[in-house]
């Protein structure tokens, strides 16, 4: 069965949420919904949309998303009982009403192939109107490829095998920035991923939530480097040589973006140098003293 796992802590969308899950055409589903210690009691929708799906709610005493957004999803999927299957769906974001049945439709096939699926998206407002175009992919997918495709990605449009997420767990970057994307490489085995594009996830973008918001590019830059020096570091034998590369120049472009500490220039340097990338590492750090000098002339 599936189990969709909601961590709430947001009102103000969330009754479009719960909408979304009463129109689902297949209700196999059981819906667990983990209070962060919110400000913002949901006990009114919760009472409207009783006995309309099947739910569980329990609110946290302490707030844990503020510090850890990666622990408060791993709390909210303990909430869950024995389904094989989970989806993190964001308090304001939106399911297409056929987003179980196509799940439960493909389901054998998912099985022989992949541990990760993925379903088409696209982009809204806080008004619920579409900012970008569907996002669509192909069928049977190398998350690596994926990953290298750059395209947009959000967690609430994964559906995870349970058992991955509980032996690997999400990694604990600044905001859970980039923790879903290293979530479909590492619960994929960096493997391949099941798309499903007859069903579609509306992934909302406010000013209400990390991805809209503006104040918090520091920790997203943060976030953005350490996950790319992760995947150098400790998964580099998932990738090509090209692929390595291309890794240590998003990880430079990030240091040389956001003005990191000296000890990262450090583990940086040590990456170029370990690998004999000599003439790269002389471009890196001309990049270094271009920028100094330019700051020098402000």
């Amino acid at each position: 069965m599936l189990a969709i796992v909601i961590p709430y802590y947001k009102y103000t969308f969330f009754e479009e949420t719960l909408k979304s899950l009463t129109n689902q055409t297949d209700k196999r589903f059981k819906v667990y919904i983990g209070d962060d210690a919110s400000p913002e009691n949901p006990s009114d929708l919760l009472k409207k949309y009783k006995g309309k799906f099947d739910f569980v709610y329990h609110r946290f005493e302490k707030n844990l998303g503020g510090t850890s957004l990666t622990q408060q999803w791993e709390r909210c999927i303990a909430l869950s009982g024995n389904e094989e299957w989970i989806m993190i769906l964001g308090d304001d974001d939106v399911l297409g009403e056929n987003v179980v049945e196509a799940f439960y439709r493909n389901l054998e096939e998912i099985k022989l192939v992949s541990n990760v699926v993925r379903f088409a998206s696209c982009k809204i407002d806080g008004k619920g109107i579409m900012m970008s175009s569907v996002y669509h992919h192909p069928r049977l997918e190398s998350s690596v490829e994926f990953f290298f495709r750059g395209v947009r990605s959000s967690l609430s449009e994964y559906v995870f095998n349970k058992e991955k997420i509980l032996d690997i767990g999400f990694k604990n970057f600044p905001l859970g920035w980039m923790s879903d994307v290293l979530a479909v490489l590492e619960f994929s085995n960096f493997k391949n991923v099941y798309s499903i594009n007859e069903a579609l996830v509306y992934v909302r973008t406010s000013n209400l939530n990390i991805s809209g918001r503006q104040d918090n590019l520091k920790q997203k830059g943060k976030a953005y480097f350490c996950f790319h020096l992760y995947l150098l570091t400790q998964k580099h034998n998932f990738f090509t040589e090209l692929q390595k590369k291309e890794l240590l120049s998003r990880i430079s472009r990030s240091f040389l973006n956001n003005k990191k500490q000296l000890g990262l220039f450090f583990e940086i340097s040590k990456i170029y140098l370990n690998n004999f990338l000599v003439a790269d590492y002389y471009r890196f750090l001309k990049s270094i003293v271009i920028i100094i000098f330019q700051k020098e002339c402000e």
